[in-house]
């Protein structure tokens, strides 16, 4: 009796072992609780709204709130080194941008390598640099600029927004591509350069150009070419520098979405399919009003961009010297 019982006993153990545990002992799904978006810039700027309106209509899909945390300074270097020091489980995200790629080189002795110690998520957006010229140079096309730079070397001045800012490097890539020398002019942001460049004071500059739509439509400004690969659609009768005689030269302004190294691939893909959804919807129309391109890369073909990025601004920042402010 004592042996059947025992027989009896075992069996039930055995079957209650092979049964699954019910999907309420299970772990709960991503996410549960808000998530956190750092960007490297100051509330109110464009990166801080680009970040809100993206998180707004992600925060829809993920049906958890995703709270902004504005961390600027440091060349993007002091919230790329907070996200990298956070716990990788997927509610510690930052918007990466090309100031990311830049700081490798600009910025010595950094504790994190955006491109080890970061997954990244997806691309979200590219807005391109457009050459501009005050009309009182008689500079028309990009032709004209370089011809008038060779034959007075370090006449003409540039302006950008800062040491090593998307415009400066823009310029320094053509010089170098083109041979030629020409007197940059930085400022303390792209609003006073701007301001210098209407006025007279200087004579070119790359810069976004949904900074100088308005400008080029009333003829205050001239634009002599675009950096993006292809041209605009809102300004769709201005070359690229690419196609003005140098092939393969690209310079945008891009951002995506990045998360600490070791984040599991459930949480990255959950992310990526939130941030797909949300740029499909009015952010899209609402970035191409402007001029932007909505990307919506894959992970790993953000993973590469990013690296070719920082590979090519590298070796522009190093070939040119460049020291930050």
């Amino acid at each position: 009796m004592h042996k059947k019982f025992s027989r009896r006993w075992l069996m039930a153990l055995t079957l209650a072992a092979a049964v699954p545990w019910p999907a309420a002992a299970q772990a709960p799904a991503f996410p549960t609780r808000p998530i956190q978006l750092v960007v490297a810039a100051p509330a109110g700027g464009p990166s801080d709204t680009l970040a809100r309106m993206l998180a707004e209509d992600m925060s829809k899909q993920l049906r958890q709130p995703i709270v902004i945390e504005n961390k600027p300074g440091g060349s993007g270097t002091i919230a790329a080194d907070a996200v990298a020091r956070a716990a990788p489980d997927g509610y510690t995200i930052m918007l990466s941008w090309i100031g990311n790629a830049t700081s490798q080189a600009l910025v010595p002795k950094q504790n994190f390598d955006i491109n080890r110690d970061f997954v990244h998520i997806t691309e979200v957006v590219e807005g391109s640099n457009v050459l501009i010229a005050n009309p009182s140079t008689g500079l028309r096309t990009l032709k004209d600029m370089l011809a008038y730079a060779k034959a007075n070397p370090g006449q003409l001045t540039y302006a950008s927004s800062g040491n090593g800012s998307s415009g400066h490097l823009a310029m320094e890539m053509l010089k170098q591509r083109a041979g030629v020398s020409l007197l940059h002019v930085p400022y303390r942001g792209g609003a006073p350069a701007l301001n210098d460049l209407l006025a007279g004071q200087v004579q070119v500059m790359f810069i976004n150009q949904d900074a100088v739509l308005p400008y080029l439509r009333v003829g205050k400004l001239v634009a002599l070419a675009i950096t993006s690969a292809q041209r605009n659609v809102l300004l769709p009768d201005l070359p690229t520098v690419a196609e003005s005689g140098f092939p393969g030269y690209e310079a945008t302004a891009w951002a995506g979405l990045s998360a600490p190294k070791g984040t599991p691939a459930s949480v990255i893909d959950t992310l990526h399919a939130a941030a797909l959804k949300a740029m499909a919807g009015s952010f899209k129309s609402r970035q191409e009003a402007i001029g932007s391109v909505v990307v919506g890369s894959t992970p790993a073909d953000y993973q590469d961009f990013v690296r070719r990025e920082t590979q090519k601004w590298t070796s522009v920042i190093k070939t040119a010297g460049i020291r930050p402010d």
